[in-house]
């Protein structure tokens, strides 16, 4: 039950942000495998979840509660940058380590993509940096032990 909880929260930690992951898996004492297997399933949760329900959350959430303020900021600006470049693939590949699994979904879903092209653009980006991400902050922390 104890390393039921502990996938769990790495889990939904990768949900929210990608690097949440490997940092709950190096707390828990997770092996490296364990920690890119659930980071990619918690990115995918979050990237199907709100790649299915994205223009729901558009329509009644975003458009209702959230009115801009400003119509071109930097984030702005950047986000259509990258779209009109790179498109999907772009959004995709920097989903993790820019725009976290819940921004990248919403993101492809606010400029038209379905779900069914978004989950495995998603899905591979997710395989590439989840050994990645967990690789660095397992080596960070190998390095913070060895100096302390």
């Amino acid at each position: 039950m104890e390393l039921w909880l502990k996938y769990l929260s790495v889990i939904a930690g990768s949900m929210f942000k990608f690097l949440f992951g490997p940092l709950i898996s190096i707390a828990n004492g997770l092996s490296f495998l364990e920690s890119c297997v659930l980071t990619v399933i918690g990115m995918m949760l979050s990237a199907i979840l709100l790649s299915l329900l994205g223009e729901q959350i558009k329509k009644k959430i975003f458009n209702r509660y959230f009115k801009p303020k400003r119509l071109f900021t930097k984030n702005r600006r950047r986000t259509v940058r990258i779209w009109r470049k790179y498109g999907l693939a772009g959004v995709a590949f920097l989903t993790p380590v820019i725009f976290m699994p819940i921004g990248g979904p919403l993101i492809a879903t606010y400029y038209g993509e379905s779900w069914k092209r978004i989950v495995p653009y998603m899905f591979v980006s997710a395989i590439f940096w989840s050994p990645v991400t967990t690789g660095w902050v397992y080596f960070l922390g190998d390095m913070i032990q060895s100096n302390a």
